[in-house]
């Protein structure tokens, strides 16, 4: 198959402060395979200033292909996830977060096992690798471990990072899932739902992390997690 562009879904709440800088990381980003990108912003109702970067950031950069979506109330990261997706336009699809925590110059590591015709969806790893990882909190790592083996448990893959931002897909074969989680019950929700899927190919590559706290805008909390575990149950095992 020929791959001619790489979507880059980016969910957006209240991110005025790394909006900018995450958009011109990925435009210094070359990407392997003569791909070309596609930004697929999805604002979910922003209460700052975001709505008027974004629409400053598209006048300046008229050569920087870019779609723009607001949700008119807020829906949650998974609703906004769901938006871009339908939106996208390109042969594959990466999330990227708005905030600072991953690199996008790491895309080409997800790429390549798609270029090369192994994998069908890649998931960037945090637990894996010699790259960078900000030391933050234990029980964060702790619940991300018992929610990745709940997952591995119930849909019989071996990732270990289940819970990672970084998530690239062929866009026929993430199309064709319904969405149904609003919140951060996505990531178990998806993944749960791609194993399903009749000889998909998942592959993981290690990618670095620069986690922030919650002073530095960190959205996730100890609810998220039992959602996570509800997620994980529901969809493995009663969709």
């Amino acid at each position: 198959m020929n791959y001619a562009t790489l979507s880059i879904v980016i969910p957006v709440y209240n991110e005025e402060r790394t909006l900018v800088e995450i958009l011109d990381k990925i435009g210094t980003v070359k990407l392997i395979g003569g791909l070309v990108k596609e930004l697929v912003i999805v604002n979910d109702c922003s209460t700052d200033t975001t709505e008027n970067i974004i629409k400053e950031y598209i006048s300046t950069h008229d050569k920087v292909q870019i779609s723009y979506v607001a949700h008119s109330v807020n829906k949650g990261k998974g609703a906004a996830l769901s938006t871009g997706i339908k939106e996208s336009k390109g042969e594959i699809i990466i999330i990227q977060d708005a905030d600072l925590e991953y690199d996008p110059h790491e895309y080409n590591r997800l790429l390549q096992p798609i270029l090369d015709g192994f994998a069908d969806v890649v998931y960037g790893s945090r637990f894996k690798g010699s790259n960078p990882h900000r030391a933050l909190f234990f029980w964060h790592t702790i619940g991300n471990g018992v929610l990745t083996f709940l997952s591995n448990m119930l849909s019989n893959l071996n990732l270990t990072d289940m819970e990672t931002c970084y998530k690239m897909f062929k866009s026929d074969l993430i199309k064709g899932i319904q969405i149904e989680e609003n919140r951060f019950g996505f990531e178990p929700e998806i993944t749960a739902k791609i194993a399903k899927i009749n000889k998909v190919r998942i592959y993981e590559v290690g990618i670095s992390y620069y986690g922030r706290t919650y002073e530095e805008g960190k959205k996730i909390g100890w609810k998220d997690g039992f959602r996570a575990i509800y997620c994980i149950v529901k969809y493995n095992l009663f969709r």
